[in-house]
């Protein structure tokens, strides 16, 4: 077969090769993207060129075949797009410097979007894994001649005339001996699911097509249905739970982006510096991570999203510093704010039901972005005791939440059609203040943890005095302080931080003095306990609980001094460590409490009979009365369980002796 010409491929460089190899890309294994990113953009050069009216006859089904021989080692790439000519492969495949895909796209401006391959050096890829490259090409252009193209890995390449007769390329790679997995055809499935999956061209291998093909976010909102979205989520994110919400972005100006962003289920330990939304360019996948284009508070949501407008470095495998990209960010951001203002306006039943997860979003949001702030300041709820007239009949049923807008961009959620009445009242912060500016003139009282909290809430809601949650893992040490910031008038105290002047009532016979030990009630009481549990660093303090119930109030309570348990958990969130219980805290003995009076009445007992170290069962009391404040705040460790069982079981011998 005649030999058409040989030579030296044109580069800027003595060798590009190891420049490839080495630092050009940093992943192998994306050789296959590139070289089936160029067949498919040979594809769409040929429909293009048919529709321009430059090529005569019927176009054949987009089809790229893969082929592997694991004892040839070869692995071959075939599309039946437009080809190439001598001098086409001459000047795009020899001169590095130039890309077919500029040329076409000053060609065909109109349609350039379609176009993907125009990263440059793309092909070189294929050098990577291979010990040698052959093209085997024919044009659409009539009278061309087919031509076989090979390179061996060095700057020198052979030109031959072929004897093809189908319109199309063919790529073959002879494998290195050390990158023979690419051989394998479950590997190439692999690669093929991995970053070519969505491609709009079948691609097959084994007469098998190995690509889903269905790019869902390309298609009109009005086109899908709740079933389509969640088909597509379980797809992408299978063995995990329903997403609660998403939003399906279409937008061409200023900028062309599509994509579709879901909003999971958050676990306690999500981590807002890992994103999982994949990035891709005109339907093919570039990376897992897209940090660089979606806000930091929104990383955990998921999905992906679509744009051949964000700047991509040659090998595609990391975005370069652009104004586009932040424009993109404060787009998503502000769609993402626009959408959840629709859903709180029109249907707050759902938004309450989903806000245990969408609200990790949102307060992260308000903290470190002051547009979305403004977006949602309004928006944020937390779950109170505070109960409504209920006598009033219920409001007739919020309408399907799925707005449409100008742009073609969807927002919508899972059971559109049930009943998601919340179970919990929620409020606005303005809501709360708004409430009880009489009783508590901007004061905000809120619970962290309703598990060792309870009782202290309990006592403020048979006050009558209204509790908000903040309880979620952002809350402590996060959004609190942000909102003491926003509010500066207003004041943030923890249920267990002091006790609220309505809860306590004077109790005047805690300052008559007793005649046989010259002390006050109270001055006997805290003397008592300071003596039985021995710990300089707890306050005693002595109060009467208000109630109608005094049985039904705890005997003690542990309360930690708002200021200085927000300094050791800053230490401790400074350090990266678990805030240890704190060793300085008030133990508040309810005076009001029958077991406190009755302990009183045990102990003058006890002086009058012989001293008051003589009687072992006050201490026992007293440190068991103690211990369950303690717990009412705080998990024992098996140490400290230990010595409250023996201590328990100590006092009920004590009790049936007879």
């Amino acid at each position: 077969m005649a030999v058409l010409e040989k030579g030296n491929i044109t580069i800027h460089t003595e060798n590009i090769f190891p420049i490839i190899k080495k630092s050009l890309y940093t992943d192998h294994e994306i050789f296959l993207r590139e070289l089936i990113s160029n067949s498919v953009d040979a594809i769409s050069k040929l429909k293009m060129a048919s529709l321009a009216g430059e090529m005569q006859g019927e176009i054949a089904e987009p089809q790229i075949k893969l082929a592997v021989d694991k004892t040839k080692k070869t692995l071959s790439i075939a599309d039946n797009g437009i080809g190439m000519t001598a001098d086409e492969i001459k000047k795009y495949i020899n001169q590095v410097a130039f890309s077919s895909a500029e040329d076409f796209i000053k060609k065909y401006e109109k349609n350039s979007n379609e176009l993907i391959g125009h990263f440059g050096l793309g092909f070189y890829s294929a050098f990577m894994v291979a010990a040698k490259v052959e093209i085997d090409t024919l044009s659409y252009q009539e009278g061309a001649t087919a031509v076989h193209w090979s390179c061996d890995g060095s700057p020198e390449f052979e030109l031959t005339q072929s004897d093809r007769t189908t319109v199309g390329t063919t790529i073959t790679l002879t494998l290195q001996d050390e990158e023979l997995e690419y051989a394998e055809p479950q590997r190439v499935k692999q690669l093929v699911k991995t970053y070519c999956d969505f491609m709009p061209v079948k691609i097959v291998l084994d007469n098998e097509q190995v690509n889903k093909q269905q790019a869902l976010w390309k298609k009109s909102p009005q086109e899908l249905t709740d079933v389509d979205y969640l088909e597509f989520y379980r797809y992408l994110y299978p063995f995990q739970e329903d997403p609660l919400l998403w939003v399906h972005l279409n937008t061409d100006y200023p900028f062309l982006l599509n994509g579709i962003l879901y909003f999971p289920k958050l676990k306690p330990d999500v981590d807002f510096s890992k994103g999982q939304i994949q990035l891709f360019c005109n339907q093919v996948f570039v990376s897992k991570h897209c940090e660089e284009i979606i806000p930091e508070f929104l990383m955990p949501l998921q999905g992906l999203i679509d744009s051949p407008d964000i700047p991509l470095n040659v090998s595609r495998s990391a975005l370069t510093n652009d104004r586009t990209v932040r424009r993109i960010a404060d787009f998503i951001s502000k769609k993402i704010g626009n959408r959840l203002k629709s859903l709180y306006n029109e249907d707050r039943n759902k938004y309450v039901s989903s806000w245990s997860d969408v609200g990790t979003f949102v307060k992260y949001g308000a903290i470190r972005d002051e547009k979305f702030k403004k977006q949602v300041e309004d928006l944020i709820i937390y779950r109170t005791t505070y109960q409504a007239d209920t006598s009033n009949p219920a409001p007739e049923e919020a309408p399907k939440v799925e707005i449409q807008s100008a742009g073609d961009d969807a927002w919508s959620s899972v059971d559109n059609d049930k009943n998601t009445a919340p179970t919990e009242p929620y409020t606005t912060l303005q809501e709360y203040l708004e409430r009880n500016k009489e009783k508590q003139e901007n004061r905000v009282i809120y619970c962290s943890d309703p598990g060792t909290q309870n009782t202290y809430v309990e006592l403020y809601k048979n006050q009558g005095l209204e509790v908000l949650f903040l309880d979620s893992f952002i809350d402590t040490n996060y959004f609190i302080p942000f909102l003491e910031r926003e509010y500066s008038e207003v004041k943030f105290a923890r249920v267990d931080s002091e006790l609220d002047d309505t809860l306590v009532e004077d109790d005047k016979a805690q300052e008559i003095v007793d005649p046989t030990t010259n002390k006050t009630r109270s001055e006997l009481i805290k003397e008592l306990f300071e003596k039985a549990i021995n710990k300089p660093r707890v306050n005693i303090k002595t109060q009467a609980i208000k109630s109608d119930d005094p049985q039904g109030t705890p005997p003690a309570m542990v309360l930690l001094p708002e200021a200085m348990r927000r300094m050791q958990e800053m230490a401790a969130l400074m350090q990266e460590k678990m805030m240890a219980f704190p060793e300085d805290h008030i133990l508040m003995i309810n005076t009001a409490h029958p077991l406190i009076q009755n302990l009183l009445d045990l102990n003058k007992g006890t002086i009058i009979q012989g001293g008051e170290d003589s009687n072992p069962m006050i201490k026992l009391m007293c440190n068991h009365i103690y211990d369950l404040a303690l717990m009412s705040q705080k998990a024992f460790d098996a140490e400290k369980m230990k010595a409250f069982v023996e201590r328990s079981n100590e006092v009920l011998t004590n009790l049936t002796k007879k």
